[in-house]
């Protein structure tokens, strides 16, 4: 038996019928706010990622499916979303268009990290990107989107948590000062951390290693030597935000796991899943464009993890999407057939599904495969009722039944199906 590669998954109906419903949410919600979706190749030039994400993260140096094609070029299955945004944005002239430029993106990213709950080396991201505005505004919508996307989920105990990590010209100040304040205990730091201190001492702030985390704890925050400017922006987007009602707490260590961030960075946690459950996050990269080539342009985004909030979806979410009413429609005898289909087409284009059988059942067994798929109702199409011009509808539920006029079978079904729902 040929077994699907560890770290994928198939993700199997009914479940599907979750991710389906989440990216439809999302298209909606998003395509409100004014972006529209982009979609960018799974396989990249590897030195996209390097370049942007940054050569000493984790994702570049340890979780990045990276390989060298037929001519030898290094190509990499993408790790993440934003980046290939920015390639986009340089290579098709995007900054031509009116500006800014919202992008809305979906689809599977690979990263080889460690197996756990909610975690895939293939996953899939929901992400936006303003790109063209380097007001705090900008960042308070973005946020808004993605909150007014988590509330359409059913969530309702969202807290925004937010960082400032200031500006590329304050960094050399706060690496001086975490430097002189890890000093004493350097030796007690993971070797991973050592070997950040004299390449990239910022990626300490985001070791999960308990010993470090608990000496950064004493550290200086990051926001409190940046600059006056990079204070007022951030000060901003808390302002914003806490004019739309939406609960804002301060985290002074978070650092996100990409270097192209600044000042603005946040996380989505819900404290009823736990305050290490973050959903999902984002931040502000205004140099990432230019640090790949382009022009000088700003950009703030977020990005979701599709199988981890399908995972923590609430459950009046989860039930509606599950729960669906199905109909099941029973030709008998060819004659039937065509009927039984068209009747399947007119209940489709309501919004329900009516699955016609097709495999020559007979009443008996029809009605017991109908019973096994979860059928609220069945619509026998008879040849005898169909000499009338009519239908059985069979109540699964309540075992009664009526005969129906064949045009007024999707009104009787909607009717029948809207019922369970205001019950």
């Amino acid at each position: 038996m040929i077994r699907k590669v560890k770290g994928t998954r198939d993700i199997l109906p009914p479940a599907s019928r979750l991710w389906v419903e989440v990216e439809a949410v999302a298209h909606r919600v998003f395509s409100g706010f004014g972006y529209e979706e982009i979609r960018l190749p799974l396989l990249e030039p590897t030195e996209l990622f390097v370049r942007s994400v940054g050569e000493d993260t984790d994702i570049v140096g340890k979780e990045m499916y990276t390989f060298a094609d037929r001519k030898g070029r290094s190509l990499t299955l993408r790790p993440e979303g934003t980046a290939g945004v920015a390639r986009a944005f340089i290579e098709n002239g995007l900054g031509q268009r009116p500006q800014p430029l919202r992008l809305s993106y979906m689809g599977p990213m690979f990263r080889y990290e460690k197996m756990q709950r909610g975690r895939y080396r293939q996953f899939s991201q929901i992400g936006i990107e303003i790109l063209g505005a380097a007001t705090p505004l900008a960042d308070v919508e973005v946020i808004a989107a993605l909150h007014s996307f988590l509330a359409s989920l059913g969530f309702d105990d969202l807290v925004i948590v937010l960082n400032n990590l200031g500006d590329p010209e304050d960094r050399q100040r706060f690496i001086d000062v975490l430097k002189i304040e890890l000093a004493p205990h350097r030796d007690e730091l993971c070797s991973d951390c050592r070997r950040r201190w004299d390449t990239n001492p910022l990626r300490i702030l985001d070791c999960k290693v308990p010993r470090c985390r608990e000496l950064i704890v004493e550290t200086t925050p990051v926001a409190e030597v940046v600059s006056d400017e990079a204070r007022r922006h951030v000060d901003e987007v808390e302002v914003g935000l806490a004019s739309l009602d939406m609960p804002v707490r301060r985290a002074p260590r978070l650092v996100r796991g990409l270097d192209y961030y600044l000042r603005t960075v946040f996380e989505v946690i819900s404290p009823q899943l736990g305050e290490d459950t973050v959903i999902c996050g984002g931040g502000r990269y205004d140099r990432l464009i230019s640090d790949l080539g382009g022009a000088r342009v700003p950009g703030t985004g977020f990005a979701i993890g599709e199988d981890r909030l399908v995972e923590v979806l609430p459950e009046a979410f989860r039930r509606r999407v599950l729960e669906r009413p199905v109909v099941a429609v029973l030709p008998l005898g060819a004659e039937a057939a065509a009927t039984g289909l068209g009747l399947t087409r007119s209940l489709a284009d309501r919004g329900i599904s009516a699955p016609t059988e097709v495999t020559g059942r007979s009443l008996k067994a029809g009605l017991k495969w109908a019973g096994k798929i979860g059928a609220r109702a069945a619509v026998i199409v008879g040849e005898s009722e169909l000499a009338d011009g009519e239908v059985i509808i069979r109540d699964l539920d309540r075992g009664e039944q009526e005969r129906v006029k064949l045009p007024q079978v999707p009104e009787y079904v909607t009717r029948l199906v809207d019922s369970d729902g205001q019950s």
